[in-house]
């Protein structure tokens, strides 16, 4: 049987927090910024929890990123 493997684009974009939960940046925060009012940008700086949704299908690209 061959090794499972992680999903290389979702190793970049997700880190665990000590009870397995998936953070994300977020999103709209890169280019474009003169249009958006600052406190705007400022609500998008840090991280966030993802969705649980969204947790299971990070569970499966990352079978070996949760503590």
């Amino acid at each position: 049987m061959p090794k499972m493997k992680s999903h290389s684009g979702s190793k970049k974009r997700f880190r665990f927090t000590a009870t397995g939960k998936a953070k994300r940046k977020h999103s709209h925060k890169n280019h474009i910024l003169t249009k958006k009012n600052a406190d705007r940008v400022r609500k998008l700086r840090g991280t966030t929890i993802v969705s649980e949704p969204d947790q299971k299908r990070i569970d499966a690209l990352l079978p070996h990123g949760r503590p």
